[in-house]
Order: structure tokens, then C-alpha cells, then sequence
């Protein structure tokens, strides 16, 4: 047995959104986000309403293998979401998301917590800079409030 501490890197960003939780939360599912997601396209998604829930499981392609999501909390209510993604010889990751109303439509808190599992991950981790993070986070909050605004997806070409 092998027992070594994590390499791990953990952000956190708020996004600015343009509309209440309770239209922000749906869209934040394996299934709608191919509305505002250009390209996005899970492989299986195992739900039994047909949209994220709590153990709802979902596939996703990657390198250097697909990804197994699994969401272990979903409370609507609440605001919050939160999943656990494992690429297998890559990272196991943790996503949270928190949504609160605020005057301009809401906030969503979005932290991501990947964990190494191993050289490849080692080098993932190192890669998930503040940086790459607040740039991944600013192309998503744009995609999604263009969404919200218009009703269709933001192309490459327009990001």
C-alpha cells in the first residue's frame, strides 16, 4: 500500500450572471449545457429525471481518457451543485457550485479541486494556475450570460 500526501491545487471564482438562480442552476447540468456549451457533447449521461439530479452519472471525452462525473449534491433550492469528476491515471476533482441572488440577476461561487493521481495529474496540477483558472472562468461566465441573454450558444469564433 502506497499512502503519499495530495498534489493538489484548488481555485475558486465568481461569476457575474444575468439572471436569477433559478434560471442559472438548469443550465448547469451535462445535458443543458449543450445549449450554451458550443461543442459540448457527454458520451452517456445516467439520470433518471433525463437532467442532472443527485447520482446522476455522466461520461465525458478527454485525454488521455474520458472522464467519469458523478453529482453528489444537486439542491435546487439551495443554490448549489456539486460533482465529482474522476479521470482515471489523471486527477480525481471536485467541483462545487454555490448560486446567490443578488440585484443584477446572481452570483455563482465555482470552485474546482483536482488531485493528482499520478505523473500525468502531477503535471495537470501544475498546469491550473490562477491564470488558466480565471480564464477558463471568464470564457464560461461569458458563454452563459450570452445564453441567458439570447438564448443561443456563443460561437469560438465570437469568445
Amino acid at each position: 500500500m502506497e499512502i503519499r500526501k495530495p498534489n493538489r491545487a484548488t481555485r475558486t471564482y465568481t461569476q457575474r450572471l444575468v439572471a436569477e438562480p433559478s434560471k442559472v442552476l438548469p443550465l448547469l447540468c451535462p445535458v443543458r449545457e449543450a445549449d450554451w456549451i458550443e461543442g459540448w457533447d457527454p458520451c452517456l449521461v445516467i439520470s433518471h429525471s433525463g437532467v442532472v439530479e443527485r447520482d446522476c452519472v455522466f461520461t465525458t471525452p478527454g485525454q488521455p481518457q474520458e472522464a467519469i462525473w458523478y453529482v453528489t449534491r444537486h439542491e435546487p433550492e439551495e443554490g448549489q451543485v456539486e460533482m465529482i469528476r474522476i479521470t482515471p491515471g489523471l486527477t480525481a476533482c471536485r467541483l462545487t457550485i454555490q448560486l446567490r441572488p443578488v440585484p443584477t440577476g446572481s452570483e455563482a461561487t465555482i470552485t474546482y479541486s483536482h488531485t493528482s493521481l499520478g505523473p500525468e495529474g502531477d503535471a495537470f496540477v501544475a498546469s491550473f494556475t490562477e491564470e488558466f483558472y480565471r480564464q477558463f472562468m471568464r470564457d464560461w461566465e461569458t458563454r452563459l450570460n450570452h445564453y441567458l441573454l439570447t438564448g443561443t450558444a456563443l460561437s469560438s469564433q465570437a469568445a
